[in-house]
């Protein structure tokens, strides 16, 4: 399997969900910003610090998928299971580690967490879970296609 195809694409899926998130969550609901224990100011500063790193992800990413294609060895599966992967990886890890081990922010405050974080958790999981998926499937059809 294509591994700057691979990564290229996990970088993408990273920057999508993390776009994802500050659009919706972060400025269309208004459910929560990236860092919720101090002032607004803070709180939009720490919004700013993930868009900028989610630009980052988003050109480093781009750049490994293009640089794959100029080597003519751009794989679509390979792009697909990394993005899932990546996108998946981003949504859980935001779930467990911001909003529970380090309390960073929740989803949403003043209403019952549990069905939100089940939501958010099982949607983090069923990406990352189709993008392991599609990850085996990628390796399984690189070795088959390979010639002796």
């Amino acid at each position: 399997m294509n591994t700057r195809t691979y990564w290229g694409a996990l970088l993408l899926g990273v920057a999508a969900m993390a776009a994802v998130d500050e659009i919706v969550f972060h400025q269309i609901l208004a459910w929560h910003h990236f860092y919720d224990g101090s002032t607004t100011a803070v709180a939009l500063l720490s919004d700013g610090l993930l868009h900028a790193g989610k630009l980052f992800a988003f050109v480093a990413g781009f750049f490994l998928m293009l640089d794959a294609r100029r080597r003519e060895t751009f794989r679509a599966d390979a792009a697909w299971a990394g993005f899932l992967v990546g996108a998946g990886a981003f949504q859980l890890f935001d779930g467990l580690i911001n909003h529970k081990v380090l309390g960073l922010h929740q989803v949403r405050y003043d209403v019952e967490l549990l069905p939100y974080d089940l939501a958010w958790n099982a949607a983090g999981l069923a990406l990352l879970a189709a993008g392991i998926l599609l990850t085996v499937r990628a390796r399984r059809g690189s070795r088959c296609s390979r010639t002796p």
